[in-house]
């Protein structure tokens, strides 16, 4: 292959032919301590260290099992630290995210790299579909994601989903079981963020009658209620370090212990696992063991932000207004081409989760609400004039009913369109809370 020169100033990014996407190949060159060992890329990204998983595999103790990756992109050539122990260089720097040219050297502990863009191109591979399950997406990042989605629900591996949160892992995870040959068995999920380490225990592998105080009878753990079908193991980086070597052995024998008892029950599940955390620095930070990171990520497939995709937020938007079961016609005179382009600027961290429950206020005060601010501020800021001309009775229930609009949308606001977790906070029963809501729907 001939690189191209040192300082390379040329666009480096993707293009789209009639075939598919394409992004720049790139070779890196070792050239301390032992020149001459070369790695060209097939994809659009490289992970560098000393686990099995990455691409590019060095043996060297001053390098990190997961040191770094480089993402090929529209923009360039994006270098990342993902947690190393001893940093990264980049031309003499120390750069937590960085942007490569032709010729940078990049210093991992000891050992240094020289990056190069190189002629040719690869060939991404993407899904023809604009809908896997729930999911939407026209873009490239969620079609190149639905494309490994796919390829996951059409085999038996384990999975490991990552992304931001809200941008619809456990979403993703469902869509996987119910493509699967496994679709017609148990789905079971369970969030290791909202357990502690011995109700996790208890609830993943069950526990035997007497096993501990209060067990006043068997429990069977999930592994073995799910048999024949797929668990979601949310959140998977909060599980403690404690019970890791138990899901190891699971995984590896396909086989669970109930606390309290020395016998081995065989079972047959997909594990899918999701995660906002990179486990691969946590694995640099002895927080997550790397053979069982190495068991989860047989097939890993990370679900874009929705940031990354405005061009996706019309499609997203109308998926999710019919997931609403909005009254027809909403979509037409919510999702006008102002809105939608106010939408494409929003940041929205919290994702698709955080577009859902926007526009279901949308749709519960039949209008568009203001992005940004909660809700009712506005109204907040300008007290309801006082009309003398009305009686007191009048101008007392239309004073009321305009408090209890502003109370309602704005509480609304604070529980992220959840009705639910609104008429709770409230102390008011949920079908009052309903019909509150029909009453001042403008």
């Amino acid at each position: 292959m001939t690189a191209l020169p040192t300082h390379d100033t040329q666009p480096h990014g993707s293009s789209q032919t009639a075939a598919g996407p394409m992004v720049r190949r790139f070779k890196l060159t070792v050239l301390e301590p032992e020149a001459g060992r070369t790695w060209e890329s097939t994809q659009d990204r490289c992970a560098i260290g000393q686990h099995a998983l990455n691409q590019f595999v060095i043996d060297d103790p001053t390098v990190s099992r997961f040191h770094c990756e480089i993402e090929m992109s529209a923009e360039g050539a994006r270098l990342r630290d993902v947690g190393s122990l001893n940093g990264v260089l980049v031309d003499g720097l120390k750069v937590f995210d960085a942007m490569l040219r032709g010729g940078s050297l990049i210093r991992l502990g000891r050992i240094v790299l020289r990056f190069d863009f190189l002629l040719e191109s690869n060939l991404l591979a993407v899904s023809p579909h604009q809908q896997f399950g729930p999911m939407r997406g026209a873009s490239v990042p969620m079609r190149t994601c639905f494309s490994v989605l796919e390829r996951a629900a059409s085999s038996d591996a384990t999975v490991l989903l990552e992304g931001e949160t809200g941008t619809g892992k456990s979403l993703a995870a469902r869509a996987i079981h119910q493509a699967s040959a496994r679709k017609g068995k148990p789905f079971y999920t369970i969030d290791c963020a909202s357990l502690p380490a011995t109700l996790l225990d208890s609830e993943l592998f069950g526990y035997e009658k007497g096993a501990f105080s209060g067990a006043a009878a068997r429990r069977i753990g999930l592994f073995e209620e799910a048999d024949g079908g797929t668990i979601f193991i949310d959140e998977i980086g909060e599980l403690p370090l404690e019970l890791q070597p138990k899901l190891l052995h699971a995984l590896e024998m396909r086989e669970v212990r109930r606390l309290g008892s020395n016998q081995y029950v065989k079972v047959d599940v997909r594990v899918i696992a999701a995660t906002h955390r990179d486990l691969r620095a946590e694995v640099n930070a002895g927080r997550f063991r790397p053979d069982l990171f190495y068991r989860l990520a047989v097939v890993r497939a990370t679900l874009p932000s929705l940031r990354s995709r405005p061009e996706d937020i019309p499609l997203v938007a109308r998926g999710l207004l019919e997931g609403l079961q909005a009254p027809p016609g909403a979509a037409e005179r919510l999702l006008t081409p102002d809105l939608v382009h106010r939408l494409q600027r929003e940041a929205w961290r919290g994702n698709v989760r955080e577009l859902r429950n926007y526009l279901e206020r949308c749709v519960v005060f039949e209008r568009e609400l203001e992005l940004g601010e909660p809700p009712g501020a506005t109204e907040q800021r300008d007290p309801l004039p006082v009309d003398t001309s009305r009686t007191y009775a009048d101008a007392r229930r239309l004073a009321l009913d305009a408090f209890e609009k502003r109370y309602l949308e704005t509480l609304l606001a604070a529980h992220d369109g959840n009705v639910t977790a609104a008429s709770q906070a409230a102390e008011i029963d949920r079908v009052y809370f309903h019909r509150l809501l029909r009453r001042h729907r403008p």
